[in-house]
């Protein structure tokens, strides 16, 4: 039975609330905690990456919490709710450090609270996007409502990257610190109600009952589909060189573009970056797939990427006193990782139709624990490497103006190498790792959606 536009809609509206508040921890908490409140960029960078190391075992196991799970509410709807709710709670409390705190007082604040927001996101992304293969059968229905969930994200994520610096300096009248306070309680609120209004109008279809993996069951299941660890680590390097851009370019626009307004360019910026981004997902993306396959699409995601940042290191060395000129960049870079977004998504639940096939076992919720978790995995190494830069660039945490103006040649180049060159190189290694290990082309997607068909309907006879 084919999804309505009732449930679709529904399905992309959480999308978007589920990602402005992902996008808020993944960009600002580096900055939040380093540049507003005075951590040691080390010391954060440290937290963020131990905090990854803690969901290498956390978003597996709740992967299989979520398979074992049988409620008349289904598997899936009841985790999306408790996550999104406790959630949200925890990033609130993420922003709003007691200004009492300060030193080891305040690092131990920022290690407690953001673990328990990474535990709490895991509670509801995983069950968000098992539904993806619960509720489809492959083919054109999948790869469309992968589409949509991972445009309306990409919409929660650009508003999140839009709208951030300005709202703080509007709730906080001046005051990062408690402007930021502020405007992670709305956030908080909006994915709230946004979870809220998907686990109303949708459920999942039906799935295929059979017994839940243990522990060792599912890193074998992981281990044998070599499909989606080629696709994980693809997914881990493609993040991985985007949140290193993400991570650093307000610290780009502060300290290297400058100026006293330098907040006005960076969401200038952000505005064009973010609209490119959702253009690229529901309008680039559905054009080249007329044209393109998958794979091609991908391929030329790569190269857009690339280019992109080949431009903005040039750029950077050549003319920095005009913004409009690093929308050329930025126009290649967001298009790039817009459609990159959804092909990862497209290709990752593709491999649980092949598990099934190859293992014998639909574990949508196992395979997508891995999804969730490369991406925090890939945010962690992203701010870590974020926070070296700064340590080595020596740029303060203090946010004083006259500070702002110390920012040395050398410091600059450290910060514009770092956020391009990087990159690149995550980027080149990753496509030559999917080129050479992912081969679900559509045919053998089509081709594996009728096995499972016939599969199923020999065993209900």
């Amino acid at each position: 039975m084919k999804l309505s536009l009732r449930e679709k809609i529904s399905y992309g509206i959480g999308a978007v609330g589920k990602d402005m508040a992902y996008m808020l921890s993944a960009s600002y908490i580096l900055y939040y905690y380093q540049d507003i409140l005075g951590v040691s960029a080390i010391a954060m960078g440290v937290i963020l990456m131990a905090a990854r190391v803690f969901d290498a075992f956390n978003d597996p196991i709740m992967g299989i919490i979520v398979a074992k799970t049988k409620t008349k509410f289904g598997k899936f709807r009841p985790w999306l709710f408790i996550g999104t709710l406790l959630n949200s709670v925890i990033l609130y409390f993420m922003f709003s450090a007691p200004p009492a705190l300060d030193g080891k007082g305040l690092v131990a604040y920022a290690a407690v609270f953001y673990i328990i927001w990474g535990i709490t996101y895991t509670m509801m992304d995983i069950p968000y996007w098992s539904m993806i293969p619960a509720f489809t059968e492959g083919g054109s229905e999948r790869e469309n409502l992968s589409t949509l969930a991972r445009s309306c994200a990409g919409v929660g994520s650009a508003l999140i990257t839009i709208i951030t610096i300005k709202a703080v300096q509007m709730l906080g009248g001046g005051n990062e610190r408690a402007g930021f306070s502020r405007f992670a309680l709305v956030v908080a609120a909006v994915f709230l109600l946004f979870t809220l209004i998907t686990c109303l109008n949708i459920k999942e279809k039906s799935t295929v009952d059979m017994e839940s993996p243990s522990v060792k069951q599912m890193f074998t299941a992981l281990i044998q589909n070599d499909q989606a660890m080629a696709v994980v680590i693809a997914i881990v390097l493609i993040n991985g060189s985007l949140y290193i851009t993400s991570n650093l370019v307000i610290y780009f626009f502060k300290y290297d573009f400058g100026g006293k307004g330098w907040y006005d360019s960076f969401t200038l910026f952000n505005t064009f970056g973010g609209a490119i981004q959702i253009l690229s997902m529901m309008l680039f993306f559905p054009v080249l797939r007329k044209f393109l396959n998958t794979f091609q699409v991908f391929y030329l995601s790569f190269a857009s990427a690339i280019l992109g940042y080949a431009s903005l290191l040039a750029l950077s060395f050549i003319n920095m006193s005009n913004i409009y000129l690093l929308f050329i960049p930025g126009f290649f870079i967001f298009t790039a990782f817009g459609m990159l977004t959804v092909l990862t998504t497209v290709f990752l639940a593709n491999t649980v139709d092949y598990g099934e096939l190859k293992n014998n076992r639909r574990d949508e919720s196992v395979i997508f624990s891995m999804q969730t978790f490369v991406v925090k995995l890939a945010s962690g190494v992203a701010a870590l490497i974020a926070s070296i830069c700064l340590s080595v660039a020596n740029l303060s945490d203090d946010t004083e103006v006259k500070v702002v103006e110390k920012a040395a040649a050398s410091s600059v180049i450290i910060l514009r190498m770092t956020m391009t060159v990087l990159p690149i190189i995550g980027m080149i290694i990753a496509f030559f790792v999917f080129k050479s290990k992912y081969h679900l082309t559509a045919e053998k997607v089509e081709e594996m959606a009728q096995k499972i068909r016939e599969k199923r309907g020999q065993e209900s006879a």
